[in-house]
């Protein structure tokens, strides 16, 4: 027999006499380097090829035959040295059953007696306690986590409603959190007639029993954050003891002065190109996750650790830019001292966001509350892109924006606008430039809540609503202001893109083929009443129920709320 040497596979060779012939090669071939890599089904070999590989391996008698035998009822494994005299006295005692077909990790090695001798890798063996069976087991089971995230997104180009969605839900959750975005998103929540607006702050913040937490992947203008929180304060008691219950994530970055000057030069930039500029909102949400992914960035943990080195990279910071920008003015000392004024303020709300959302999820039941900002078609990577804002708007963005495992993601709601409406520029293959466009608009009040600029309107496009829910996932949907469709004759809805005459099978990622798309439609009969009043589905016209009918078999997603006006008491639950 040739000698085996370490990694010397010329060395193999076929054993005569027995069916299991590679099992007892590896076995002689490794023993006497203490490893053998096993991946066979122990049951498989019998006690006659055992016997004739004992009287082949006699001529390594000072070594001996690793043999692997199961030592508890999770058929985990030791490894034996069994000397060849004694392998069948062995084979007697122990019971080969199997079933895992790769080895523990566990490489102490053991005699036949169960005493320690050494280490698989040479190491001094080192003493530690086992784990009994059933703990084992235990941990191999799956478990079910023990709390989900509800999350409510937008599936258009934003301004959806999805403030009031989350308002409804949120009068009996424990938290809410944002996830993503910065002040560019606008929400608007009507509460004993009072209106709030949002553009930081969670809307479930006027919940006094909730937690509201700002995550990670939100990025933080603090003049912005406290202006928004005075601003409201005066409007109502919504917001009083607001900083009692906001948490902010340490890791979150935030949006310096600077980031928002640099966010109008560049825009000024494009529209000296006509049709290149993006419709920003100019609160330095791009130049902000620019210098993020560029990894200059600041966080909330660097503005209330040490404020030395905090001011030490700020300065390189706000340089970087103006070397970049040679008309761009930075007061750094200015700067410096308004943000020292907020560290004060912001460290109370500062915590460690992985290990707040890690005790919410696997703690105590809780209804935890995810508030998405901005909107499907607005994603930086599933947008109509380049016209989309700069973080992921996507239910992927829940799990990046706040630490939340994906098994920990629950519900994903969809809220649909019963048309559909844009800011900015940018394809809208439904847009109406006509009368009825202008009707939507007024009736609607589409301006914008952040730039108050006036949103472009036009039919519901249920192509791009179904691209948002193969992204997405939406469990259900909530379809908001329908009463502003109340006037209309007739009622058209998007169905199919055709280019140059031909069908389109998917939504496009180009954005020049959207912008050449002819889109077909349903028409549909409209109800021509007013359905402010409404306050159950039944109640609803028969035409306005078929319309609702009409989206859930096209998107093959139930509509589970209904929107009829401004306030919580205007959503009408389906089921």
């Amino acid at each position: 027999m040739m000698p085996f040497t370490p990694g010397n596979k010329t060395g193999r060779r076929k054993l005569s006499g027995h069916k299991t012939p590679s099992w007892c090669d590896v076995a002689a071939r490794r023993s006497c380097f203490g490893v053998i890599p096993l991946s066979y089904r122990l049951a498989q070999i019998s006690e006659t090829s055992v016997k004739a590989a004992s009287s082949e391996l006699k001529v390594v008698s000072v070594l001996s035959l690793l043999v692997c035998a199961g030592c508890n009822s999770n058929s985990m494994w030791k490894l034996y040295f069994i000397e060849d005299k004694r392998i069948e006295n062995a084979l007697k005692q122990f019971r080969f059953v199997g079933s895992s077909s790769s080895m523990a990790s566990d490489t102490t090695v053991a005699n036949v007696n169960g005493g320690e001798t050494g280490s698989l890798n040479g190491e001094p063996v080192v003493k530690r306690p086992r784990e009994s069976g059933s703990q084992v087991s235990s941990l191999r089971v799956p478990k079910e986590p023990q709390n989900k995230v509800t999350v409510v997104l937008g599936a258009q180009w934003g301004d959806e409603g999805k403030g009031k969605v989350v308002d409804l839900l949120a009068m009996d959750a424990d938290i809410v959190c944002r996830c993503q975005g910065g002040n560019n998103a606008g929400h608007t929540v009507v509460v004993d007639s009072v209106e709030y607006d949002f553009h930081l702050l969670p809307s479930g913040v006027l919940n006094k029993k909730a937690t509201s937490f700002i995550g990670n992947g939100v990025v933080i203008h603090l003049p912005g954050l406290f202006e928004e929180a005075e601003k409201n304060l005066q409007k109502g008691k919504g917001l009083q003891g607001w900083e009692e219950r906001l948490k902010i994530s340490d890791r979150a970055h935030i949006v310096f002065n600077f980031h928002q000057a640099v966010d109008g030069i560049q825009e000024q930039q494009r529209q000296q190109q006509e049709g290149k500029n993006l419709g920003t909102t100019k609160k330095g949400i791009g130049p902000a996750y620019s210098t993020k992914a560029a990894r200059n960035g600041l966080r909330v943990c660097d503005l209330v650790g040490d404020i030395t080195v905090f001011e030490d990279k700020f300065r390189l910071l706000a340089e970087h830019f103006q070397r970049m920008y040679q008309n761009l003015n930075i007061n750094i000392e200015n700067e410096l001292e308004q943000l020292k004024g907020f560290a004060e303020r912001l460290r109370p709300l500062v915590t460690d966001g992985v290990y707040f959302m890690h005790k919410a999820l696997n703690g105590p039941s809780k209804k935890i509350l995810v508030e998405g900002a901005n909107a499907a078609l607005l994603d930086i990577d599933f947008g109509t892109y380049p016209f989309v804002t700069s973080s992921n708007c996507t239910v992927g963005g829940v799990c990046t924006g706040l630490g939340v495992p994906p098994s920990h993601v629950g519900r994903v709601y969809g809220v649909v606008k019963a048309y559909t409406t844009r800011v900015g520029v940018g394809a809208f293959p439904t847009e109406l430039n006509n009368e009825t466009g202008d009707l939507l608009q007024s009736r609607g009040r589409e301006f914008g809540v952040t730039t108050g600029r006036r949103r472009r309107c036009g039919w519901l496009d249920l192509i791009l609503v179904r691209y948002a829910h193969m992204v997405n996932g939406f469990s259900a949907i909530a379809l908001t202001k329908l009463d502003i469709l109340d006037t209309l004759p007739e009622i058209k809805v998007g169905v199919a893109y055709k280019v140059n005459g031909k069908p389109l099978p998917s939504f496009p990622a180009n954005m020049d083929v959207l912008t050449r798309v002819t889109v077909e439609y349903e028409t549909l009969p409209g109800w021509c009443c007013s359905t402010e009043a409404v306050r159950s589905f039944e109640e609803l016209p028969p035409q306005a129920q078929s319309y609702i009918r009409f989206i859930e078999d096209f998107l093959q997603v139930p509509v589970k709320w209904v929107g009829v006006g401004k306030s919580r008491e205007s959503m009408i639950k389906l089921f």
